[in-house]
């Protein structure tokens, strides 16, 4: 059995991922002078996959550092306390700063690490987010640059898992109802994907 039959619905093939990341990466190098040289900020799990193949789009001289994040809350539910793991190697002060998220959902994640990096005196601090599901959002939090907006479906594949599996699709899917079941059903259902990794 292939992973690929756990997945019930295909809503973003590969080839339309690859062309809207090369569309975003002509954007964001559009939008910073070329000597501001910007720092891509990986989200980590998830948005690992996002950021190799944004930073290859984004024609301008950049850098890149990661963060993670975890929350607290029951099943799936990233909506609780959300506390810093890995923080960034790079001091930002006078900086331009683009956070890059896999998936912002309830918005908690982001709404965090803006409020916690905003601190740090950067020059600028912007979002790059691959999905966006407006339907869960519970923080309002602004997004500068967003791949694809999505209804409300769990989703998994291209750096986004479910019980840390299925990152390694090559494209964005809706799991199985047997799947969910299967690994995560016994932890309270599931309530968002806004959540670390």
């Amino acid at each position: 059995m292939s992973m690929h039959d756990d997945v019930s619905q295909i809503l973003i093939d590969s080839p339309s991922l690859q062309a809207r990341i090369r569309q975003l990466g002509a954007q964001i190098s559009a939008d910073y002078p070329p000597d501001s040289r910007p720092l891509l900020v990986c989200i980590l799990k998830g948005a690992y996959m996002f950021l190799s193949d944004l930073t290859k789009e984004v024609t301008i001289p950049h850098k890149v550092d990661f963060m993670a994040t975890s929350a607290y809350g029951g099943g799936l539910d990233s909506r609780g306390v959300v506390r810093l793991v890995l923080d960034l190697e790079t001091n930002i002060r006078g900086r331009h700063v683009l956070l890059v998220e896999d998936i912002v959902d309830h918005g908690a994640t982001i709404n965090y690490l803006l409020r916690l990096l905003s601190t740090r005196n950067p020059a600028s601090l912007r979002v790059c987010t691959l999905l966006n599901k407006p339907a869960r959002r519970e923080f309002d939090v602004p997004l500068d640059y967003i791949g694809f907006e999505i209804p409300d479906h769990f989703v998994i594949g291209y750096g986004l898992d479910i019980d840390e599996m299925y990152r390694n699709l090559p494209y964005i899917g809706v799991p199985t109802s047997e799947l969910i079941e299967r690994l995560i059903g016994h932890q309270g259902g599931i309530d968002g994907d806004d959540k670390p990794g």
